[in-house]
């Protein structure tokens, strides 16, 4: 590679900078993999907050990668593992109080497969109970797991490990993308002699190696297709290991690995789908890496790398051997495809292949092709680094709403008792994880995040009790809720602006409401809601550019997002009465109506900027300021019409009707609690601001 032909140069440097123009570039390479770890940890606490299960959960592939763009348009890839199973090689890692499962590796196992054999759980022994049809006992008589039993799909809601113990098969959520599996802390046999091979190029090296090693592996349950023991056999999955070997790789390498990816998706899986996966183009190109200098891959050397990856793979094609790159004796092409799929796709790879780049030109994935002839035709004026703004804003967006969900997941469970104690005690625990994770610096900054959301509750139910037994509060609540204050831009300031209300102290309300509105840029700050699925509209484009100009993700949080307040109803003492109407929403006429994610409706919940709006209206009605009032109310009406990504605009209009009443407007009153109930139409507080609204205006009618 060292002779570049000025041709090849030439095509090379202008399909770096076409992948560059779609976001794949170092900048967003790394803001990827940032908010995707942290996404990680976020993912993990909420699993752990709604099944009171000890999980852990690992996002695996190409967007914790960051080798994927909007156009291939590439799954999560989750791997769910419960600690409480554990995997062991050796007789003496068996450990008490777990579910022991030895792995077995002989000849009567497919290469990069498994069985496992059910321990007991008093004593390092094998089991000898068969309970259930999960389980069977083999030739040899050992007690073997079957595969089956981490089937999201199944009747069996539970699966019996003995007498005493149970194993929930269905640990919270299951979706498309998430596999459950179980971890080993032992590299796998089966890959001990990766540790020892020699590359060209030195990559990976023996320090890569050893970190490879150290991450352990899964089983998850998969059985090779056409085995005899499919239903018995656990797929042995290096992942992690994997995941750290591709973060290793430079730009060239990423972009490489992305544009056999198109390829794929445009030329072979149109026509031979489930051919060749992902997975084996990102294979082919660890062992082309590994067989080559790192200096090789360089941007004007793109077109070059991507040949010889599309030549190694038609190789592995041509011999139905592609041999996964820490376990070689798991080839991932076995049986894979019929003679006629084979011949298709050896033709089409042949083409683009001796194309020398031109094959490109027929990507439509990401506008590829036109993008590429506009470096030469410049035929319109691309926006430079559109793409990577809007995909840096949805990135901040996905990792604000995990944080708000996770959030509101602990607070129903907790509003449905007297929850100071058992705040303080998480609160606690989650102080505790931050620690912990010191030298992990996106799980650090996810438990950090959760823990200001539970400070301020803690704070703010600490002085509901101080407010229900005297006007006063007590500096331990101030405290709580200042590790909390800046969570984002607006909701946990609003929350200390509403304490301040609730106790009389109108002034420093009043300062608070001031020092947010000048902090909350309407051209920029999102609101942030996850309380329910809706469809969010189109963000602000100074929102998304912020978001990719930004190297820390997490101060983003503070200043450009706005969650919705929430209080929980031990909290009632600390927010106005007209916001507490909405804990109690639900008639028993419309309790049917709601699903088990609308336990949200039992607390109070409004948007960030109508409430600011709707203090200021109370505290300048308080203070007597008649024209701060009047533009407070209308500030209020006109985000609630202007703003469409709010996710409680029918209390907003609860609100607003409320503050109609006490202008003595009740005409404009009954028509905000009608477009309220027009948004929903049960579970909604307007029903009973009507019925009191209609019972007054007829007893004034009567007078």
């Amino acid at each position: 590679m060292s002779e570049i032909p000025d041709f090849t140069r030439n095509v090379s440097l202008r399909l770096s900078k076409v992948l560059d123009e779609i976001g794949v570039n170092e900048r967003m390479v790394k803001k990827r993999r940032r908010l995707e770890i942290m996404y990680e940890a976020l993912l993990t606490i909420g699993q752990k907050l709604s099944t009171h299960q000890d999980v852990n959960i690992y996002i695996l592939g190409s967007k914790v990668e960051g080798t994927t763009t909007v156009g291939l348009n590439s799954d999560i890839d989750v791997l769910l593992t419960l600690t409480r199973f554990n995997v062991i090689q050796d007789w003496s890692e068996w450990e008490l109080g777990k579910i022991n499962l030895l792995m077995i590796q002989d000849d009567t196992v497919s290469p990069g497969y498994c069985l496992l054999q059910t321990l007991r759980q008093d004593a390092p022994f094998p089991e000898e109970k068969v309970y259930d049809q999960r389980w069977y006992r083999d030739r040899k008589g050992r007690v073997l797991l079957k595969n089956s039993i981490v089937n999201p799909t199944t009747d069996a809601e539970r699966v019996r490990h003995g007498p005493e113990q149970s194993i929930d098969e269905k640990p919270g959520f299951y979706g498309n993308d998430i596999v459950l599996g179980f971890s080993c802390q032992q590299w796998p046999l089966q890959a001990r002699q990766w540790m020892n091979q020699q590359s060209e190029g030195q990559w990976p090296t023996y320090d890569m190696k050893q970190y490879c090693k150290d991450t352990g592996c899964f089983v998850v349950g998969v059985g090779r297709k056409g085995s005899v023991n499919e239903e018995l056999e656990w797929r042995i999955s290096t992942s992690l290991a994997e995941r750290f070997l591709m973060l290793s790789l430079n730009i060239t390498q990423i972009r490489c690995y992305v544009l056999m990816k198109m390829i794929m998706k445009t030329f072979i899986t149109t026509q031979c789908p489930d051919s060749i996966s992902s997975f084996m183009c990102k294979t082919v190109l660890l062992h082309c890496i590994k067989s080559t200098i790192n200096n090789a891959w360089k941007e004007n050397t793109l077109l070059i790398c991507l040949n010889y990856c599309l030549t190694i793979l038609y190789n592995c094609v041509v011999n139905e051997y592609c041999p996964h790159f820490i376990i070689p004796e798991n080839n991932l092409m076995a049986r894979r495809f019929t003679p006629v799929t084979k011949q298709i796709i050896l033709d089409r790879l042949s083409c683009i292949i001796s194309s020398n780049g031109s094959a490109l030109l027929e990507i439509e994935c990401d506008q590829l092709g036109f993008r590429i002839q506009n470096t030469f035709l410049r035929l319109v004026e691309i926006v430079p680094e559109y793409l990577s703004c809007m995909i840096s804003g949805q990135l901040v967006k996905d990792t604000a709403h995990t944080v708000n969900e996770c959030v509101m997941v602990l607070l129903t469970k907790m509003n449905k008792s007297n929850p100071i104690r058992l705040l303080l005690k998480t609160l606690y625990k989650y102080l505790m994880k931050v620690t912990h994770h010191m030298n992990q610096v996106q799980q650090k900054l996810a438990y950090r995040a959760i823990a200001k959301c539970l400070s301020m509750h803690s704070g703010s139910a600490l002085a509901s009790i101080n407010l229900q037994s005297e006007r006063s509060v007590c500096r331990g609540s101030f405290d709580l809720m200042t590790l909390g204050l800046n969570i984002d831009v607006a909701s946990g300031k609003l929350k200390l602006a509403s304490i301040f209300y609730c106790t009389g102290d109108i002034e420093r309300a009043e300062i608070i409401l001031k020092n947010i509105e000048e902090n909350y840029d309407l051209s920029v700050v999102e609101p942030i809601c996850k309380c329910y699925d809706f469809q969010h509209c189109k963000r602000k484009w100074a929102f998304h550019k912020l978001c990719y100009e930004a190297n820390d993700e997490y101060a983003l949080l503070q200043s450009i997002t706005a969650f919705c307040v929430r209080f929980l109803r031990c909290e009632i003492n600390c927010c106005p009465k007209e916001l507490q109407h909405e804990m109690f929403r639900s008639s028993q006429q419309d309790l049917p109506y709601r699903s088990y994610r609308d336990e949200w409706m039992d607390l109070a919940v409004v948007d960030s900027l109508p409430y600011l709006y709707f203090l200021q209206y109370k505290t300048y009605s308080h203070l007597r300021r008649n024209r701060d009032k009047q533009a407070a109310i209308s500030n209020l009406a006109k985000c609630i019409v202007e703003e469409p990504n709010f996710g409680h605009k029918e209390t907003a209009l609860n609100l607003l009707g409320q503050c109609m009443e006490q202008e003595n407007r009740m005409d404009a009153a009954l028509k905000c609690y009608l477009l309220s109930l027009k948004i929903r139409g049960r579970n909604n507080a307007a029903k009973f601001h009507i019925c009191r609204l209609v019972s007054s205006m007829l007893r004034q009618g009567l007078h």
